[in-house]
């Protein structure tokens, strides 16, 4: 799946995977790829972006450590950041319902 396809998903997509902890930016980016079975395979040029794009709304934290002599930088979930998952959440299901009405075969119609 293409960076492009998740355009408007991909801060949620963040956001829900750093509620499970904190992580560094290649454990997120293999969480994503984890949880998708392989769909979500997206490079670091848009992943860390969108990381300090969320850092600089206040969705997220991050911290510097040294592993192994090497810096690396923690990202983790704010109180804002849970408050924005949760609205994303019910958007997104809005979102569903909505257009399921349209793709959905099985979908009921919405009454008159």
């Amino acid at each position: 799946m293409k960076a492009q396809a998740l355009h408007g998903h991909l801060d949620a997509l963040l956001l829900a995977v750093l509620e499970q902890g904190a992580l560094h930016g290649y454990a997120i980016i293999e969480a994503l790829r984890a949880r998708s079975d392989g769909n979500l395979d997206l490079p670091t040029g848009t992943i860390y972006p969108a990381l300090r794009r969320l850092e600089r709304a206040g969705h997220v934290a991050s911290t510097w450590s040294t592993v192994n002599g090497r810096e690396r930088r923690t990202y983790q979930l704010t109180d804002s950041g849970q408050q924005a998952l949760a609205g994303e959440r019910a958007g997104w299901r809005e979102f569903q319902l909505t257009v399921g009405r349209f793709l959905d075969p099985g979908s009921p119609p919405t009454p008159a």
